[in-house]
């Protein structure tokens, strides 16, 4: 990353905001360094979030879709008053550079063809910068708004006082703010439903051990980490109900 990376507490409790848009920037939780260092890269370019990508700063496929619609943005930004015809096929080369930093998240592609879209309706003589950032940040919200629905549906499927096995990262740090299989454990923790978590490591990269972990226990959630070929006999012992 070209930016300084900003390093700085995150509270107990407190929602993590693993992607926002500050400054004429895309802010990202560095989940590369988590869980010993909660620090933050600023991205300027549509390059920059590619990297990020790649480099697994930024995982989960919704987090992936979120910030590669702030990198569409980023590169509008840089668009100036070029004529449209111009300002499309730079903006289609951004796509290609995104939709290449990860080829299996599927929410990558349909972010960037979704920002494309939004290029190619948007009235002539518009700012086409603020027009794909409004499409951005509409993007982040429902993506939020459909973590919150899913996860509310899903806890209420939860037997009160359950024990529940989950596997990789699904929780704020994956989907942009909240969650959805972690965000279902979440909000069931929060209505008595969830009354402990097995995380497993999740190998090779630790999703589970680095980063689910983290999550739950900053929400206050009892959690136990198992190995991944733990699961089988948590399951057949019965000590797993979800």
């Amino acid at each position: 990353m070209t930016n300084p990376v900003q390093i700085e507490s995150v509270a107990a409790g407190r929602d993590v905001t693993p992607i926002e848009w500050r400054g004429g920037r895309v802010r990202l939780l560095d989940q590369s360094r988590l869980p010993r260092e909660v620090s933050y890269v600023e991205l300027a370019s549509a390059e920059e979030v590619a990297i990020a990508i790649r480099e697994m700063r930024v995982r989960g496929a919704p987090a992936i879709g979120v910030t590669a619609a702030y990198g569409m943005a980023l590169a509008a930004a840089r668009l100036d008053s070029r004529p449209r015809t111009e300002a499309g096929a730079a903006l289609r080369g951004a796509a290609g550079l995104l939709a290449a930093a990860r080829p299996t998240a599927v929410n990558l592609r349909w972010a960037v063809e979704r920002m494309l879209r939004a290029a190619e309706q948007s009235p002539p003589g518009s700012d086409l910068a603020a027009c794909l950032l409004t499409e951005a940040a509409d993007l982040h919200r429902e993506t939020l708004e459909s973590d919150r629905r899913l996860s509310e549906l899903g806890a209420a499927l939860i037997e009160p006082g359950s024990a529940v096995l989950t596997h990789c990262n699904t929780g704020a740090l994956a989907t942009g703010g909240y969650g959805t299989a972690l965000g279902v454990l979440r909000r069931g923790w929060e209505d008595g439903r969830v009354g402990h978590v097995f995380a497993t490591e999740t190998r090779p990269w630790l999703q589970g051990a680095r980063l689910t972990t983290w999550e739950l226990g900053r929400l206050g959630v009892p959690y136990t980490l198992v190995v991944d070929s733990a699961a089988a006999s948590l399951m057949a012992g019965g000590r797993v109900q979800c």
